[in-house]
């Protein structure tokens, strides 16, 4: 057993991979994932992406614990929790989450494959976020809705294509489209996909300049 399971209850805080911080009372912890509550949400945290832990008994002021033992909206059947079972479980719960950069996408999850979740956002549409990637997932309270739209806007349009097991799969299928690789960060990811050959994608630019992404380091993509 690991110093976060034997510390569930304890008030902790969290650095993560790309400057990331969040504090607030354990949980829960599974294989591959932990749960924090900020005084506000429960905030659901990959552990791969976490650089390093520590408790601090200063929080005690800061943070109340929760009133009741219930794991947030998300419930799972087993026990035992995990990223995986989260993710499933979430599906058509609107949620905040977090990838790279410095915005979060809000919406909800469609689909869960074997490596890789498809997501709806208001504002980004279809999103397909590499399970790799994901740092963390935030289920809104109930009663709130993104950017306070009705269920009329929230609609989702069918997908034209039927959905691969894989992230590298899924893109090879849109093969030929405009794309936006994690959220158009920056100029040299958006762009027409041609082909993808050993894992690098050959995207050509606005003045047809051809650039190669690695797979592995993509996280997210959406039709702009």
């Amino acid at each position: 057993m690991n110093e976060l399971s034997k510390n569930i209850g304890e008030y902790v805080y969290v650095k993560l991979i790309g400057d990331k911080r969040v504090k607030g009372i354990l949980i829960d912890v599974g294989n591959d994932i932990v749960v924090i509550y900020n005084g506000k949400d429960y905030i659901y945290i990959s552990l791969y992406h976490i650089q390093y832990y520590k408790f601090m008994a200063s929080f005690v002021a800061e943070i109340q614990k929760p009133e009741t033992d219930s794991n947030s909206i998300i419930k799972t059947e087993s026990p035992s929790i995990s990223l995986r079972k989260v993710l499933s479980t979430s599906k058509g719960i609107f949620t905040e989450v977090y990838v790279a950069g410095d915005y979060s996408i809000h919406g909800y999850v469609t689909s869960v494959l074997n490596d890789y979740l498809v997501f709806y956002s208001p504002v980004y549409k279809i999103v397909y976020i590499s399970l790799k990637h994901l740092k963390w997932l935030i289920p809104y309270q109930e009663n709130q809705i993104p950017y306070a739209l009705n269920k009329n806007e929230l609609s989702v349009n069918p997908l034209n294509v039927t959905l691969a097991r894989t992230f590298e799969e899924q893109l090879i299928k849109m093969s030929g489209k405009m794309m936006m690789f994690d959220l158009g960060e920056h100029a040299n990811k958006i762009g027409k996909m041609t082909k993808i050959e050993d894992s690098h994608i050959e995207l050509v630019k606005a003045r047809d300049e051809k650039i190669y992404l690695n797979i592995q380091h993509v996280k997210s993509v959406h039709f702009p």
